[in-house]
């Protein structure tokens, strides 16, 4: 299977399905954010307890209908990189903010890292000021 498959199917079933059972099917025990600015966790290594963690107090606890649309891909030796398009609503609790109930729609960019055949990172910028001025915030 290719870096790129391997890479839609994690997408498709962790993101998208929110199938955790399978997170070590798919991510490194070590998970390095390198870049995500505006995310608390930039800069740190996870454990997958802590990506797990990671992804449903910052992501689905907030959105929990949060889907991924991947738009492109392009693979080298060590990387897969994918641009998106994200949707969901703010059901919940953005940190002490409570639910908007509204719907969100921007676009981003991944680059996912590999090491031993699994996702071990990622470099990441996306749209934030889009999503405040969807949610009310700005």
């Amino acid at each position: 299977m290719s870096k790129e498959s391997f890479l839609r199917e994690f997408i498709a079933e962790i993101w998208n399905k929110k199938n955790f059972e399978k997170v070590k099917h798919f991510v490194h025990s070590e998970y390095t954010i390198h870049l995500d600015t505006a995310d608390p966790w930039e800069g740190k290594t996870l454990s997958h307890s802590e990506f797990i963690n990671r992804m449903k107090l910052g992501s689905f606890d907030p959105f929990p209908d949060m889907n991924f649309e991947i738009t492109s891909a392009i693979e080298d030796k060590h990387h897969v990189a994918i641009t998106w398009i994200l949707t969901g609503t703010n059901l919940g609790m953005i940190g002490e903010i409570p639910a908007t109930k509204k719907s969100i729609n921007t676009k981003g960019m991944t680059i996912y890292h590999f090491k031993d055949g699994l996702i071990n990172g990622h470099t990441q910028v996306f749209d934030r000021t889009t999503i405040m001025k969807q949610l009310g915030f700005i």
